[in-house]
Order: C-alpha cells, then sequence, then structure tokens
C-alpha cells in the first residue's frame, strides 16, 4: 500500500424510511465515502494500483484530465501529496477565478493546474497533443481520465469482498452510479473470483448519470473484455434516471433530494450519488425491483466541503 495512506473499511448503513417498509425492501449502504478523509469513495480503489505503479519512479510527476468540478483530480492531488510525488491536472475549459471548492482543494494540495480549450482536451489521447505536455513538463506518469484503466478495473475489484448480505435466501442486488463503467467492471469482475460467485452472486445495476442510451453499457461490456472477463454475473445499465445527462438536473431530482433530506442524513449530491438513490426509489416505486430484494447501494463519495 502507498506510504502514508490507511484506508479505513467501509461501513455498511441500513436506511429506513416508509416507502421501503411499504415495498418490502431493504437498502444497505456500502459508506465508500468513509474509507478516507481526502481519498473517499471509489476514487481510492481507482488509483491503488496505479499509485503503487507510479512509485517505481517518484521522480515523475502524474498528470490526469478533468473537469473543473472533477472528483478525480481532487483525489489525485491529495493522494500525490499523501505520498509525496508531484501532480498536474489539465482541466477542460477555463478554471474560475477565484477558484471553485474542488480546484481550491486541489491546488492547496500542490498540483499544477493546466486550462486548456474544449478542442484541445478532446485531444487528450493523440500522441501529438500528449507531446505537446512532454515539452511543457517533461516526461510523466499519465494518467487517463478519470482515472479508468487495468489497474482501476484491479483495484475496483477489491469492492466486490466488502459486500455484505443480511438474509442469505434474499433476492440480492448491487447499485451503483456510474460515469466511466470501471467501477462496475471491477466489481462485476472482483464478484466472478468469488468462491460460489456463480451460484450466489448478486445482479449488478449500473445507474447511469450520462446521456446516451447504451453507452455506458458498451463501455463496461469493452472494459470486462480487456481484463479477461469471463465470468456469468449478471449485470445491466439504466440509462433512463441520468435527469438531462451529466452534471443536469431536473425538477423531479431535486425534489426527491429535498424529499430525502426530510427523512436520512446520508448525504448525496445531484451528480452522481442523488441519481442513484433517485433511481432506486422509482424502480421500488414502480415494482422493477421487486418485493423483498435486499439491495447494496454503493456511495461513491463526490461529498466536499
Amino acid at each position: 500500500m502507498p506510504v502514508d495512506i490507511s484506508i479505513s473499511k467501509p461501513p455498511i448503513d441500513a436506511l429506513h424510511c416508509e416507502l421501503l417498509q411499504r415495498f418490502r425492501v431493504s437498502i444497505n449502504v456500502l459508506r465508500l465515502d468513509k474509507c478516507h478523509s481526502l481519498l473517499s469513495g471509489n476514487k481510492w480503489y481507482k488509483l491503488k494500483y496505479n499509485l503503487l505503479e507510479f512509485q517505481r519512479r517518484p521522480e515523475l510527476p502524474i498528470l490526469s484530465f478533468g473537469g473543473a468540478y472533477s472528483n478525480h483530480l481532487h483525489a489525485l492531488a491529495a493522494a500525490g501529496k499523501l505520498i509525496g510525488m508531484r501532480t498536474i491536472g489539465v482541466v477542460r475549459g477555463e478554471i474560475p477565478e477565484p477558484l471553485n471548492p474542488v480546484l481550491a482543494f486541489a491546488s492547496e494540495q500542490g498540483m499544477t493546474l493546466l486550462p486548456v480549450s474544449r478542442g484541445d482536451y478532446r485531444r487528450k489521447q493523440e500522441p501529438d497533443f500528449l507531446q505537446q505536455l512532454r515539452v511543457r513538463f517533461g516526461d510523466f506518469h499519465l494518467l487517463p481520465e478519470g482515472g479508468s484503466n487495468s489497474l482501476a478495473i484491479k483495484g475496483c475489484e477489491e469492492i466486490a469482498s466488502l459486500l455484505r448480505w443480511q438474509k442469505a435466501d434474499s433476492k440480492k442486488l448491487v447499485a451503483l452510479c456510474c460515469g466511466t463503467g470501471t467501477t462496475m467492471a471491477g466489481l462485476i469482475s472482483g464478484l466472478s473470483k468469488i468462491e460460489s460467485a456463480a451460484e450466489s452472486a448478486p445482479e449488478i445495476l449500473g445507474i447511469s448519470v450520462l446521456k446516451g442510451d447504451g453507452y455506458l453499457e458498451s463501455e463496461v461490456s469493452d472494459q470486462l473484455q480487456s481484463c479477461g472477463y469471463t465470468g456469468s454475473i449478471t449485470w445491466r445499465v439504466d440509462d433512463t434516471h441520468h435527469c438531462g445527462g451529466y452534471a443536469r438536473s431536473n425538477p423531479a431530482l431535486q425534489s426527491f433530494l429535498s424529499e430525502f433530506a426530510g427523512f436520512s442524513d446520508l448525504p448525496l449530491e445531484p451528480v452522481y450519488t442523488g441519481k442513484l438513490f433517485y433511481a432506486l426509489f422509482d424502480l421500488i416505486e414502480r415494482g422493477v425491483i421487486s418485493e423483498g430484494t435486499e439491495v447494496v447501494a454503493i456511495h461513491s463519495g463526490g461529498i466536499h466541503k
């Protein structure tokens, strides 16, 4: 494990409300947001093996990409400071002045911030653009946007071992929000490696926060193929609760978040976790998630103060 990073085992908290009682569905929340004060949520699992690899050459900075409110850049900046490695964040679009809380935190952790136009940002995988960055910064460790690569999938496989169930004979469902599909791919792969998973594994439901039917399902399939997955875990992606697309909202989501805050102190935000629970409650109410189902919902963090 990288130097000076201690990760707590995340608790599982039961969610209670009238709707769940009425439809006889239980939701227990895997609180990945509590595993570390700065590297909370799924970001630690995506970063873990990348950081171990980068520490082979600690003299080089780690360069990655994200938007102005990127949870990934927030976590990477914190990790870099904790392990004593420099970080560079290539930010899509203009950097606001004064800095928003996410970029202010990243800068405080020592991350060098470089704004690029949206056109240049779309070239982030092109060799010519990466060479321009190397001319500017020298050699660096390259980490894809969102930290999504094979090492991230390997780290997210470990989330499977954190799942716990109350009833052995219940219908089991694991639900999580998805932006790149990497956490979901890792979870599926990890479950397939647990003994007797083929017989007892839960169904996996990913709630897409992106607009685009079939896009994330294709992404998850591609990532599973890239990591050599040959298992038989049942999984699917829901494309109907994105509320307008990434970082977008609508009155139904806002109304749900307000109602949710009235009976639970579980912290939610509208980009990721809010859409996850909005989708779950809607699917329960419409009978898509059936009576007697035991749900473990993965809280993937993203709450910054």
